[in-house]
């Protein structure tokens, strides 16, 4: 049995369709990550999850029970929020206990799930505090807290991290993964940040327009992304797009001379003069050694060595790429470059259509 189905879930404001007919089922224990750029839709679905609105169409089940219609504190769900939302007069252990607290569960009852929380969040050294007192990662630990002594069927998480640092997102994350792996509680949770993700997912579903766009694991998004959309928004640095067309069975890059081998069910499908994207990773591609192909010379811009990797801006004609290469490369700005790729790592997409080849 599914822990969550949503099934043909539609929402319209006005004349605008902010959810196009998303369909998602999720096995008890999955963390689900809507992946997406603000106006995609993704906190919406969260919040027709969470009871906050309401489709305009279609169903939500939980536990196989319908939940449309249903009020948010019968759903069986909690959620954690982008701002901590914490009650500022209040202790951090009544702030968790407070939900508790409202439903009228015993005291003695309250405290134990209170200290269980504080424990596997490893703040029962704040509980005396005031949010105030406290820093970005630990607010945020008890607002998770709060959602944690509810034993929901379903957390709901809407971009819980984007207030915080860069260094206090990456310890959140890994607390969040810690955290999942320990309860095997069924996850969704909304973000823009691919990096967490990638990092936190089970499964990925990529959203635009309302729709999604590819739902798969994080390294069935990373390694066979299916649209040029899911390509370009999942990877950092950003996947070279190279736009070319076929001539004589091999992809001629435009405004270039190079050439580059097709797969040969692509070069013999594909129609004369077909418009293609080269998609290429940044770290799929090296300095070419004497003699190896496929390969393509570059003229380098600009190199950057941000610590474990030196980061080169090129161009190749008239068009840009980006390769992740090792710290020790011998490269130098203003120098023309030979670089190599492996032909797996090569992702061809159809212009027209924007879908994987």
């Amino acid at each position: 049995m599914s822990a969550l189905d949503i099934i043909g879930v539609r929402k319209r404001y006005g004349t605008v369709d902010t959810l196009k007919g998303i369909d998602l089922s999720l096995d008890s224990g999955e963390f689900l990550v809507l992946l997406g750029p603000s106006g995609c839709g993704k906190s919406t679905l969260l919040n027709i999850i969470a009871g906050l609105a309401e489709p305009t169409g279609g169903d939500v089940r939980i536990d196989d029970r319908s939940v449309v219609g249903v009020h948010p504190k019968d759903r069986d769900i909690a959620m954690v929020f982008q701002s901590y939302a914490l009650y500022p007069n209040m202790s951090v252990e009544r702030n968790i206990g407070f939900g508790l607290e409202m439903r009228k569960v015993p005291a003695a009852e309250r405290a134990e799930a209170v200290k269980t929380a504080a424990k596997i969040l490893q703040i029962e050294n704040l509980l005396e505090r005031r949010p105030s007192e406290l820093s970005g990662g630990q607010r945020q630990r008890v607002a998770i807290g709060r959602a944690l002594v509810r034993n929901p069927q379903v957390f709901l998480f809407d971009e819980p991290l984007s207030n915080l640092d860069a260094k206090l997102r990456m310890e959140m994350r890994t607390e969040l993964k810690r955290l999942h792996q320990m309860l095997g509680t069924t996850v969704v949770y909304v973000t823009h940040d691919q990096i967490e993700a990638m990092t936190l997912a089970t499964r990925i579903a990529v959203m635009r327009n309302g729709q999604i766009e590819q739902l798969a694991t994080p390294a069935e998004i990373y390694e066979r992304p299916t649209t040029l959309y899911v390509a370009g928004f999942v990877g950092s640095p950003s996947m070279n797009m190279l736009d070319a067309h076929i001539a004589d069975g091999v992809a001629r890059i435009d405004s270039s001379d190079v050439v580059i081998p097709l797969p040969y069910e692509t070069s013999a499908k594909g129609r004369p003069d077909q418009k293609l994207v080269l998609g290429i990773r940044p770290e799929s591609l090296r300095l070419a050694s004497d003699g190896e192909a496929p390969a393509f010379e570059a003229n380098v811009e600009v190199v950057e060595l941000t610590g474990p990797e030196l980061v080169i801006s090129a161009t190749v004609g008239q068009q840009r790429i980006t390769a992740s290469l090792s710290p020790k490369s011998d490269i130098q700005a203003g120098t023309r470059r030979r670089f190599a790729l492996d032909a797996d790592a090569l992702h061809i997409f159809d212009k027209e259509t924007e879908k994987r080849l």
